[in-house]
């Protein structure tokens, strides 16, 4: 490990994933190590036009004993190449690399026996998929879901009958640009030089965000397409949502109270489907990152996941062995 852009005591690691078909690729694994050694663990992984740089969530963890690791998939953040296209896949399956390389450090390197996936929008359906296909190896021990992308925010017939047909297109010519985008409210509502409080690189995690291709709408559809069929990830799982959606297209105050980006009611619709051992929690108040919200309502959030820890995986943190 190596000092992380963050600062002490936040450490990196790059993950040499080999090539794809535009080059080499990397995925980056940051580390906040607890006071006191354990071997539990936390893993995050970031949603769609994001990194990681949210130090605040790493204090919660750590300050209850949690080793926190963050990883920034291939094409993002601290892991985007000069020679890439930001934060795409042909697949979701491309991340399955990512959070292999990342978990093996985690229990092989670092030695934890306990592990917690805790995903975010995009993330969240990655962590998912991932934890499905991966169950038999018993890699994690609880998934948690922050707003996590079930499907596109989007009126039925564009969902299904319209991205049907843009997936099609995504097979044969993937890095087409799709005539769609991010609205900026959102960002807006983050970040402290537009009318949020939060510090990030906008050159990361732009208010417009990146172009969106044919080929990742397709790997999207694809990923939601499986969970509607149903999952069956044998790990307890919370997933976490606030309690309405902003669909304004201009600034109102109510953007800082909901989801502007997903549909929170189909995030409540498809949750169940993921396994037998699913919790849903509404936050009233919530954003989509909701450990980005206001802080009485992050109080909130932390509150349910603090909850949440102590009911389903209430053992307390694991002194390593001499």
């Amino acid at each position: 490990m190596e000092p992380d852009l963050l600062g002490p005591p936040y450490e990196s690691q790059t993950l040499d994933l080999g090539h794809d078909d535009e080059g080499p690729v990397v995925a980056t694994l940051v580390r906040r190590r607890a006071e006191a050694p354990t071997r539990r663990a936390v893993l995050y992984v970031h949603g769609f036009i994001d990194y990681f740089f949210q130090t605040h969530l790493a204090d919660f963890f750590v300050d209850r004993g949690w080793d926190f690791y963050a990883v920034d998939l291939r094409k993002y953040g601290r892991s985007l190449l000069p020679h890439q296209t930001p934060n795409f896949c042909r697949d979701v399956r491309d991340y399955y690399p990512d959070l292999d390389a990342a978990v093996q450090v985690v229990r092989e390197q670092d030695g934890h026996d306990e592990i917690l996936l805790l995903g975010h929008s995009t993330g969240g359906l990655v962590g998912a998929l991932w934890a499905h296909d991966r169950r038999e190896a018993r890699l994690i021990d609880g998934l948690l879901l922050n707003s996590p992308f079930l499907d596109f925010n989007a009126a039925w017939v564009l969902r299904r009958p319209l991205l049907a047909l843009v997936a099609g297109l995504g097979r044969r010519a993937p890095y087409r640009r799709f005539p769609m985008g991010v609205r900026e409210l959102y960002g807006q509502s983050l970040h402290h030089e537009h009318r949020g409080e939060w510090s990030y690189d906008l050159r990361w995690k732009p208010l417009a965000g990146f172009p969106i291709h044919t080929g990742w709408l397709a790997a999207i559809r694809d990923g939601h397409r499986r969970v509607r069929a149903g999952l069956a990830i044998d790990v307890p799982v919370l997933v976490a949502c606030g309690a309405r959606s902003f669909y304004g297209r201009r600034w109102r105050e109510a953007a800082r109270h909901a989801d502007a980006v997903l549909n929170v009611e189909h995030i409540a619709r498809w949750a169940p489907r993921l396994g037998p051992r699913v919790s849903v929690v509404r936050i009233d108040g919530g954003v989509h990152d909701l450990t980005l919200s206001t802080p009485s309502v992050r109080a909130t959030v932390f509150g349910a996941f603090d909850h949440w820890l102590r009911a389903q995986l209430p053992s307390g943190p694991k002194r390593p062995t001499d």
